[in-house]
């Protein structure tokens, strides 16, 4: 639920390139997101149902999940821990003492009529997420609060042409829903804040971020505005489930608040749905304030306490987040803001790097390079195949050997990329796939003045015309590499074409 502190957003002059471009002048685009982040988790947040995903409908539920009469709900500790390590983690303060609230109302998947939330009293408050746009332009996201509450169930419509079906697997698992405040000003920022906000989720282990699988659903609240002006009214387009989707989202329910308001009409707070596949959003229902739901504390459960060393000790195994991570690779590494964003975007991307980096006997690879490979070479591969950095054919032992085999001259950028195209789909020691397979690049002066002596005769006019533009020069490096099947080291054909050409 997006808070009233909406009008407290800053009324700061927006940047020319966020405005938008209406019929009657620009306009400002307003986003606050409530983001439900399932919470990592075996059993749910009051029972000890399993919360494994794909299981046969209904298999996974408890009678607290069901509603059963009498039935009591217990806190689940691990959830709790969760929540305060995400909180932690969004550096929000975390309240000692938190109150669980019923709120009030109906779904079929929803047994109990209720859904156990927390309302005036969550277990985090106010936090900040600091998300890079370009290498030189950062915004601030400011965290409203992270509160707990149970999932409802899932209703299935499409099973039979005169039923609808409900499967309850879902119903009671954790979410930690995290509510930002509306400080977000385009369909791109709302697409990288969730995707920071997913990243430092996936650092911590608290929500694998999945949304494929509903693990990460937003609900995104849009708005706009004459830039300087009061906030306008919001109309909350509800369960987002992919990033793509998120800024299409934005930016089509943007254009139709603007040409409402262009139009001489006004803005009904709502509930919409976005329908990606005709790129609209509709209405689902009247917005609903607090005071619709009935909140009230929840009677089977008292508030949770706990103390400050109960905080302390989750800090003290909280992993390295990844602006900490990104901000020791630029130090320790020398890397620049671009290539240590991208690697840390993924822990598990950023592990590899530094193994790749670091070769096993503790000396520091050229970081640079290492980089380079990981980033254009290994992630574009990955990418196109549809692969995650667990599942790479080519492993960080061998692309360091590969990186090494550079450095030392023993083959050039070129022989690299055959190199690393042999290992992807064989496997294998890059270092006896050079001796075996003759990949060596040709250092040899003597081999490579003879390949130049012969180029050089046969093409006379070349050389004249190299001679007046030496941007020619060129021309004569890639015959001689053709000449010698890519192997010459192409700094020592540059210096002998340069002395036999005398440029």
């Amino acid at each position: 639920m997006m808070t009233a502190s909406a009008t407290a957003a800053a009324s700061a002059s927006p940047a020319p390139s966020k405005l938008v471009s209406g019929a009657t002048g620009d306009w400002e685009i307003v986003v606050g997101m409530e983001i439900h982040a399932q919470v990592n988790s075996n059993s749910k947040l009051f029972s000890g149902a399993s919360t494994e995903f794909g299981a046969e409908p209904n298999s996974h539920v408890s009678l607290v999940d069901a509603a059963m009469p009498g039935m009591l709900p217990v806190i689940n500790e691990e959830c709790v821990k969760q929540a305060v390590r995400t909180g932690l983690g969004l550096k929000a303060q975390i309240h000692h003492r938190s109150v669980f609230d019923r709120k009030n109302y109906f779904y079929p998947d929803l047994p109990q009529g209720y859904q156990i939330s927390q309302f005036k009293n969550p277990i985090v408050g106010e936090g900040e997420v600091f998300v890079d746009m370009t290498p030189t332009e950062q915004i601030r996201v400011g965290i409203e609060r992270l509160h707990l509450e149970q999932d409802a169930g899932k209703s299935i419509h499409d099973l039979s042409p005169t039923s609808s079906y409900v499967d309850l697997n879902r119903s009671g698992v954790a979410l930690m829903e995290i509510v930002s405040k509306p400080d977000i000003r385009s369909a791109d920022e709302a697409k990288a804040y969730v995707t920071k906000l997913r990243t430092i989720l996936r650092y911590l282990g608290t929500c694998d971020g999945d949304m494929e699988k509903g693990n990460l659903r937003a609900d995104v609240n849009v708005s706009v505005r004459r830039p300087g002006a009061p906030l306008g009214t919001r109309c909350e387009i509800k369960n987002v489930n992919s990033i793509r989707f998120i800024g299409q989202a934005v930016d089509i329910e943007a254009r139709r608040q603007i040409g409402i308001i262009e139009d001489g009409g006004v803005i009904s707070q709502e509930t919409r749905l976005f329908d990606p596949s005709r790129g609209e959003t509709r209405s689902m229902r009247s917005k609903e304030e607090a005071h619709d739901y009935r909140y009230f504390p929840d009677p089977d459960l008292l508030p949770l306490e706990f103390d400050q060393a109960f905080v302390d000790e989750l800090a003290s195994h909280l992993p390295e987040l990844p602006d900490e991570k990104k901000a020791r690779f630029m130090r320790d590494y020398g890397l620049p803001a671009y290539d240590a964003s991208v690697l840390v975007l993924e822990r598990e991307s950023a592990d590899f790097y530094e193994e790749v980096v670091n070769d096993p006997a503790g000396v520091k690879r050229d970081a640079k390079a290492a980089a380079n490979w990981v980033i254009n070479e290994l992630f574009g591969r990955l990418n196109k195949e549809g692969k995650d950095i667990t599942s790479s054919p080519v492993n960080a032992v061998q692309l360091g050997a590969i990186v090494d085999l550079i450095s030392e001259n023993v083959i050039s950028g070129k022989i690299a990329k055959d190199l690393f195209e042999i290992v992807w789909l064989e496997g294998g020691d890059p270092r006896a796939l050079v001796e075996s397979r003759g990949m060596k690049q040709v250092t040899d002066t003597g081999a490579i003045e003879a390949a130049v002596d012969a180029i050089i005769a046969a093409n006379p006019d070349k050389v004249a015309q190299a001679q007046a533009k030496p941007t020619m020069l060129g021309w004569f490096v890639g015959q001689v590499m053709k000449q010698t099947g890519g192997k010459a080291n192409p700094q020592a054909v540059n210096d002998v074409l340069k002395s036999k050409l005398g440029i």
